[in-house]
């Protein structure tokens, strides 16, 4: 296939659920990789890259703004020396391999063995890859529990995949690089574990976390898991001043309403200024340290529906729905009678 070719479909990326891992929406994909903007001549790396999505769709969107005006060597660039990525599962290693071939990846540079551990189970394909990255875009698996043979190698310890990961994540980015994650939602508020309240402190003084989109929690339903979720956008080299968040929290997601991508489009017009409006607002440093490093959306500019009915008016409602009851079970016996 040439550089320049779309693969008639778009390669086993449908939501599955395998070993645990609950694959990435590609509209969520897509969202991310447009607000980290990846360049020609910049590495891309994703940790836990599953089948290669979060990789694929960062190709795509690199070669579609290469234009018409593209030399080949450009091409060899984002064939050959840009995508990186790590997968554990056996299954899911070659699945991810042949999906990046197909979408025009020449030769795609994934490890197959444990990220955080770092046990080898094949490493030949990831052979001079750099110890930095300038762009990381992934999605830690939900909920997962890690042994002590993980925890060893990070400052800040604990059970929980997640939190590992964003350690790991940070230390993979060069100065300046710049990252996309989804995290659930327990990561962001929990401060009852001192891990993830050192994980946090480390993430803003480290790196300037410049945006928190917060995502309805039926996102990954059809993956099968309905836990609420965020996106994390951060760069690697100043502390954090301020967070800008969006809220897309009260979306409604389903079978027959599935999030697609035009739901992100008020985001990407508030993006470039970080405007304030009825779904985004500014925390400030300061304002996140006050709350022991609890960084949950909480849209201060949230509208809530007062029930203005009197106790006589609910009184009213609950007697008459009585009613609706006893007649309901009054039919049924005469018709059992009846039979």
């Amino acid at each position: 296939m040439v550089p320049g070719q779309r693969p008639a479909e778009d390669g086993p990326l449908r939501l599955q659920v395998y070993g645990g891992q609950f694959f990435t929406p590609r509209e969520i994909i897509r969202a991310m990789v447009r607000v980290v903007a990846p360049q020609v001549g910049e590495t891309v790396y994703d940790p836990c890259c599953g089948t290669g999505g979060f990789l694929a769709q960062s190709f795509e969107y690199m070669r579609d703004r290469l234009g018409e005006d593209a030399i080949a060597d450009q091409f060899g660039t984002l064939g050959q020396r840009t995508f990186y990525g790590r997968e554990k599962e056996n299954l899911v290693y070659p699945i991810a391999l042949a999906n990046l071939v197909l979408h025009g990846i020449d030769e795609p540079r994934l490890w197959h063995g444990n990220t955080l551990t770092g046990s080898e189970t094949y490493g030949g394909l990831f052979q001079d890859a750099p110890s930095l990255f300038d762009v990381v875009l992934t999605n830690p698996p939900f909920g997962g529990k890690e042994g002590k043979g993980a925890q060893t190698y990070f400052a800040y310890k604990t059970s929980a995949t997640q939190v590992l990961f964003l350690q790991y994540v940070i230390g993979s980015l060069k100065p300046g690089g710049r990252c996309g994650i989804v995290l659930d939602e327990g990561v962001l508020f929990r401060t009852n574990e001192t891990a993830f309240v050192q994980t946090k402190r480390k993430l803003l003084d480290e790196c300037d976390l410049w945006c928190v989109l917060s995502l309805p929690a039926g996102v990954f339903s059809a993956a099968g898991a309905g836990v609420k979720t965020n996106l994390l956008f951060f760069t690697r080299g100043q502390p954090t001043e301020r967070v800008w968040y969006y809220d897309l929290s009260d979306a409604k997601v389903g079978k027959k309403n599935p999030f697609t991508l035009d739901r992100f489009e008020d985001f990407f017009r508030l993006l470039s200024a970080r405007a304030d409006s009825e779904r985004s607002w500014t925390v400030t440093r300061r304002e996140i340290e006050a709350k022991n490093y609890d960084l949950k959306a909480v849209n201060p500019n949230a509208r809530t529906e007062e029930d203005t009915r009197t106790p006589e008016e609910l009184l009213d409602l609950i007697e008459a729905k009585g009613r609706e009851v006893a007649e309901a079970l009054a039919e049924l016996r005469t018709l059992g009678r009846m039979e």
